[in-house]
């Protein structure tokens, strides 16, 4: 089954044609400057070719009209016929607690999502608006899936969603801990777990997916128990510009004494936070990395907030769980970085772990354990696929 997987965004949007059955990827592309001018789209075929074009993107609808012309151009498309197109697997952001799996949409599920998007207004209308850009494209006889960043978490026990707040608030409007990043931790989880031959339904895992949002989760068996982004991605960890835990006390602190709005707060928080506010220098931790490699004390100290509150999350994680199996590192960060992934370990031996620092240079990009034969709990690096998870759950509903 070929499955289109989308993941739409407000002025961009990634694109893969997977095969689900061999899970090889035919197609992979990006549209950038939706509804903005000098929209390009850019795509690599399972031969390795590349190509990019400019184009009029007035929308979403443009943008993926184009991306299915490109798809079936005879000369650097992936198939012959948009026919060929199976299935299409949407990456929608946040559920609320209605979804708590992967769901056929229809009008009524469209509905839903909607009013999910209060949740998470800057990621499910552009999501949203991807559905109905395909519809309006391919009719209602081509199935589509949504796939929600939240219903990996859905399982999470009450302790560990509910804010001490008044009960009010969860009630009536549905403020809790949602986490984000599903799809990605259910990957690396699922792939440690069959790496590293350990039981489906005991697993102790904890899954730290870092690039330029990140959120670290504690896995028990195929589901999350806790994690740490909260009712929006802002909460948790360090991340490229979002704050990540904060005394709440400090919004209305600035707001006093500086007469921000709830705007210039949210705006402050999402977008220039993070890395990029603690080191004034850049949200890209490679940049970071070599600042402080130059005797920034700056950057280094961004750099060691950054891996401090990984190591805090770790930690609680092992109480959360009872122990772990295996940490994994995913994503920009975890994947590439090996100073960081050295630094996050480096203050972890009194908890069992026990790094080979040979084996964590080489580990960068690769599916590949390194931590020592002794360590109590295994560490490793997993490239994460979300765009296979999205076409997997695509499948399994259509068939």
């Amino acid at each position: 089954m070929n499955v289109l997987v989308l993941n739409s965004g407000s002025s961009s949007m990634k694109f893969q044609l997977i095969n689900s059955v061999d899970e090889t990827s035919l197609i992979t592309g990006l549209v950038q400057r939706i509804g903005l001018t000098g929209a390009t789209i850019e795509w690599e075929l399972a031969d390795g070719r590349e190509f990019e074009d400019s184009f009029d993107a007035k929308d979403h609808t443009a943008a993926i009209e184009k991306t299915f012309s490109s798809l079936i151009d005879s000369e650097r498309g992936a198939v012959k016929d948009l026919k060929e197109v199976d299935a299409i697997g949407h990456r929608v952001v946040h559920g609320g607690e209605k979804f708590k799996d992967s769901v056929i949409i229809t009008d009524e599920v469209l509905a839903e999502i909607k009013k999910c998007s209060a949740l998470a207004p800057l990621h499910n209308p552009p999501n949203i608006t991807g559905i109905e850009a395909c519809t309006e494209l391919l009719g209602p006889d081509v199935p589509q899936i949504a796939v929600f960043d939240t219903s990996f978490h859905a399982q999470m026990p009450e302790k560990a969603f509910l804010y001490a707040l008044p009960r009010k608030f969860y009630e009536e409007d549905k403020v809790r801990r949602y986490g984000f990043h599903g799809t990605s931790h259910k990957y690396v989880a699922r792939k440690a777990i069959e790496i590293l031959g350990l039981d489906p339904k005991e697993a102790k895992i904890i899954t730290c997916h870092l690039g330029n949002g990140g959120s670290i989760s504690a896995v028990k068996g195929d589901h999350s128990v806790d994690t740490t982004m909260g009712l929006t991605p802002l909460e948790g960890i360090v991340m490229g510009t979002r704050s990540g835990d904060m005394d709440p006390a400090i919004s209305v602190f600035l707001m006093k004494k500086h007469g921000y709005t709830a705007a210039d707060i949210d705006k402050i928080y999402n977008k220039e936070s993070g890395l990029l506010g603690l080191s004034g220098i850049s949200s890209d931790m490679r940049e970071i990395i070599a600042a402080a490699e130059k005797g920034d004390t700056i950057a280094q100290a961004a750099m060691d907030v950054f891996v401090y509150k990984i190591q805090k999350y770790i930690g609680s994680y092992l109480a959360t769980l009872n122990g772990a199996d295996a940490i994994i590192f995913t994503a920009g960060v975890g994947e590439n970085s090996y100073p960081i992934r050295s630094k996050v370990c480096a203050n972890l031996e009194g908890i069992g772990i026990e790094v080979d620092d040979a084996l964590n240079k080489a580990a960068s990009r690769k599916e590949m354990v390194f931590s020592k034969e002794s360590s109590r709990i295994k560490v490793m690096v997993l490239p994460t696929n979300e765009e296979l998870v999205i076409a997997q759950e695509t499948a399994k509903l259509v068939k």
